[in-house]
């Protein structure tokens, strides 16, 4: 198949050597001129060949101008596929001005970081049977080997909705496993914190791709002492825990993991401060000042 890709960073750049790989045309747009394969949209859309198939993997915050100003220049009949991190709210209006042009839209939600281009990467897609069956070719190159790694997940939206929840439960392992780390290192008994952690990897009920990383983030720097506590947030464990809310359904290990990473970046918490506070209040206990 042919494909044009925007965006060429660390998922997008590796999407593309891994469809070449596997015999596939693409032609990359970036910013990057260095890196890119056109000049600007107008000659990437110019040098495919139509009905054509544009992915569209560029940070949330640009990707509907990014959109928008692709469609000026594509065809009845072309697709547009949103592979970001996109609110899933965002892709039935987005999918519905494409389709007044007789553009198709597919959003697809892809997991597999910086390691996709060698492992695979997750793929779960929203959209009509129609224009999901056309792209197959795509994403049979881009998924792992096997019978795993792809699901049309259901019409427009349901492709970055099922990656949404996807990333609310990434948040509570992540969390899960800082936890028992912590608990390991506070220990008087346990000497060997990043022994235990290898020793998880094989064997275990608990063994993962995320312990696996913890294990070779630990290999780097045993005491993680050149990281700082401090964890982001890319908006979708936000919007997990506000769908949460809204259908009702009990969210308390994604939520707690959420709240946690806004602790996160308090260097001294303002309610651990009226905690401290408190306990001298009403029982006389010390108040350690900084």
């Amino acid at each position: 198949m042919q494909l044009g890709l925007i965006g060429l960073g660390r998922m997008g750049g590796n999407m593309r050597e891994r469809l070449r790989a596997a015999g596939h045309e693409v032609v990359g747009y970036d910013h990057n001129l260095e890196i890119s394969d056109a000049k600007s949209l107008a000659e990437l859309v110019d040098k495919l060949t139509p009905p054509r198939a544009v992915w569209v993997m560029v940070p949330v915050a640009v990707t509907e101008s990014t959109i928008d100003d692709l469609a000026t220049h594509l065809s009845a009949g072309d697709i547009v596929i949103d592979g970001g991190n996109s609110r899933f709210t965002s892709d039935a209006p987005r999918a519905a001005r494409l389709h007044e042009q007789g553009i198709g839209y597919v959003d697809v939600g892809v997991s597999g970081g910086i390691w996709g281009r060698e492992n695979g990467y997750a793929l779960m897609a929203g959209g009509s049977e129609e224009h999901v069956s056309r792209l197959m070719p795509i994403f049979e190159a881009l998924k792992p080997a096997g019978e795993f790694g792809f699901v049309h997940a259901g019409p427009v939206g349901a492709g970055h909705y099922a990656k949404m929840v996807h990333n609310g439960i990434e948040y509570g392992l992540m969390h899960a496993y800082a936890e028992g780390y912590e608990l390991l290192g506070a220990s008087e008994l346990v000497t060997n914190v990043a022994g235990v952690v290898k020793s998880w990897r094989e064997g275990t009920v608990i063994k993962s791709w995320l312990l696996d990383l913890l294990d070779r983030a630990l290999d780097e720097d045993p005491q993680l002492a050149g990281i700082k506590g401090y964890a982001d947030d890319t908006g979708e464990g936000r919007w997990t825990v506000e769908e949460a809310i809204r259908l009702a359904v009990p969210m308390h290990v994604i939520a707690a993991s959420l709240f946690a990473r806004f602790e996160s970046r308090e260097e001294d918490s303002p309610a651990m401060k009226a905690v401290a506070a408190l306990r001298n209040q009403f029982g006389g206990h010390p108040i350690h000042k900084n």
